[in-house]
């Protein structure tokens, strides 16, 4: 699968960054949703904002595209101004949001043209890039059904061909795959990452922390509104320590004596797994850890039915950094 999308920047711009972002901040009434916010997004990647709902991860996104401006900050996407040149921003960005943008009432080849035509490609030029994106899509055998026949998968993968049809410089993918099943989420990471090895900048949010492992060469961890940690993934991950020591208990009745027990031995930053009887915590990479934990547990009568050193996650690191994690966040 190839994409004809074109990989440049507005006369005069500096190659270096794609989006750039200084002291963005934005309040809704007495909530501040973004709260100086600054990152940088290189050309030809794929950045991921990786925070839980209600972070201001769907804020900037907007600031970024020029839905919402700012209440203070400077921000530029290939190098134009959101605020003082939205009009020309819009024609150098595509944007897919949470929530498939598409009319069901039409076909998928109807939608494509349509936002073709909205755009002024002209009406050859209209369709076909459409059919065109129908087929890098895969959606060609369901190109003539009315969209409210289509699969949740499908109608995503439609709604990111409409994203392309003005071959954007710049993607925004706000939370792309809230809601599918696992395949239809794998398959869009494929798309994804075809489209940055394509030449495209792809700016992702998400709270599957999965998916920014696998699809991000960059992070920016947001919560509460603020830049918290940014780095590549494992960098981010490194900032708990080089290991994670996992226990999992025969017993959930044991758990929050497990926990306090760990406390106790200073490996604070604890992840319940409660589901699984399971816990996580930094090691601080102390010589002996395992050792130790093992000791301590039996010596309080607290059964272990697996016990490793594991390599930290990005949950990990999210919670080392906030004392939450981003399941847990919203709470």
């Amino acid at each position: 699968m190839e994409f004809d999308i074109p990989y440049g920047v507005a006369d005069g711009v500096s190659a270096q960054a794609a989006i750039e972002v200084d002291n963005i901040s934005k309040s809704y009434k007495d909530k501040l949703a973004l709260d100086e916010v600054s990152l940088s997004v290189p050309r030809g990647t794929i950045f991921g904002l990786l925070g839980p709902n209600g972070a201001g991860k769907t804020t900037l996104v907007k600031v970024l595209t020029t839905l919402i401006v700012p209440d203070k900050g400077k921000a530029l996407v290939n190098g134009i101004d959101v605020a003082r040149q939205a009009q020309r921003v819009r024609f150098e960005i595509g944007l897919a949001g949470q929530y498939a943008a598409v009319d069901e009432n039409l076909t998928g080849y109807e939608n494509l043209v349509m936002v073709g035509r909205l755009y002024h490609l002209g009406r050859s030029e209209s369709k076909r890039r459409a059919s065109q994106l129908l087929e890098t899509f895969t959606l060609s055998d369901a190109a003539d059904r009315q969209v409210r026949q289509y699969s949740g998968g499908m109608r995503r993968r439609l709604d990111l061909a409409a994203a392309l049809v003005a071959k954007p410089k710049i993607l925004f993918l706000d939370e792309p795959t809230t809601g599918l099943d696992p395949r239809s989420r794998n398959e869009l990471w494929d798309i994804v990452e075809r489209l940055a090895d394509s030449g495209s900048t792809v700016l992702l949010t998400t709270q599957y922390l999965e998916e920014a492992d696998r699809l991000a060469s960059q992070l920016a961890v947001i919560d509460r509104g603020k830049i918290i940690a940014s780095g590549t993934p494992q960098e981010i991950k490194s900032l708990v320590g080089s290991s994670v020591v996992a226990v999992t208990l025969t017993s959930r009745e044991a758990m929050e004596s497990a926990i306090r027990l760990l406390h106790s031995l200073g490996l604070k930053d604890t992840h319940v797994e409660a589901d699984r009887n399971r816990v996580r915590a930094a090691s601080n990479d102390k010589k002996g850890v395992l050792a130790e934990v093992v000791r301590a547990l039996d010596d309080h009568n607290l059964e272990i039915a697996e016990i490793s050193l594991e390599g930290p996650t990005l949950d990990d690191a999210f919670l080392a950094l906030t004392g939450h994690g981003v399941a847990d966040a919203d709470s």
